[in-house]
């Protein structure tokens, strides 16, 4: 079965909404779109996997499916990463387009749970997700989610849209790999590590025993 593997921006505090551009998404009122651009370096253009849609078909929300196609089949010829969005084949999750004009796109129909899983069943290139979180909400819900490349940005955005909202599923998640930018963006990918491990730092009351023990010491008689 291939891998459904999650990518996106975010801040300090969780938020992913409209990290690219002042008009992608001002959904709510949301006025810092763009908050990513500062930030950029080298090391984090030359660690584009997971965000290029290279060897991978891509799986797209309708909001983000909508924003690369207005961007990415206009940019100059000679552009690698433009090269290979609009050459990979695409998977769209929407109830409400009826037909997508940018190449290689394909429509989910009905549930889109079960048309992803339908998905990971087939043989194939693993499957990437860009932006698209409500697409990441429901398929985090439904256990279907492998892997997360999460690029978290050292800025405090305090609203919009977040990663894992209140109502997120809790689970535990294991650090693969991990690096960081120039900027202070820190780069990494986790894999869910099943239910949230607990314990506590609580002390443990001692035994009557004990405590008699630690009575005598502090007189001297032990």
């Amino acid at each position: 079965m291939r891998k459904l593997i999650a990518s996106t921006f975010v801040s300090l505090d969780g938020v992913m909404q409209a990290p690219g551009g002042p008009g992608e998404d001002p959904t709510g009122g949301f006025a810092l779109g763009g908050w990513t651009f500062p930030y950029w370096d080298e090391v984090m253009g030359r660690s584009m996997k997971g965000l290029d849609g290279k060897d991978r078909e891509l799986l797209l929300g309708r909001r983000t499916y909508e924003i690369f196609d207005a961007y990415w089949p206009y940019q100059p010829a000679d552009s690698e990463i433009a090269q290979t969005l609009n050459a990979a084949r695409k998977h769209v999750a929407s109830r409400t387009l009826q037909q997508l004009g940018w190449q290689n796109s394909t429509l989910l129909r009905g549930d889109v749970a079960q048309a992803v899983t339908a998905l990971k069943s087939e043989a194939g290139l693993d499957l990437q997700i860009i932006g698209s979180g409500n697409l990441i909400q429901t398929l985090e819900a439904a256990g279907l989610i492998d892997e997360y490349n999460v690029w978290t940005f050292p800025v405090v955005l305090g609203r919009g849209k977040r990663l894992f909202e209140a109502d997120a599923r809790p689970m535990a998640l294991r650090l693969v790999d991990t690096q960081a930018s120039t900027t202070g963006v820190v780069l990494s990918t986790y894999e869910p590590a099943g239910e949230v491990p607990t314990g506590t730092f609580e002390t443990i009351e001692p035994s009557a025993k004990e405590k008699a023990r630690r009575e005598r010491m502090a007189r001297g008689e032990d």
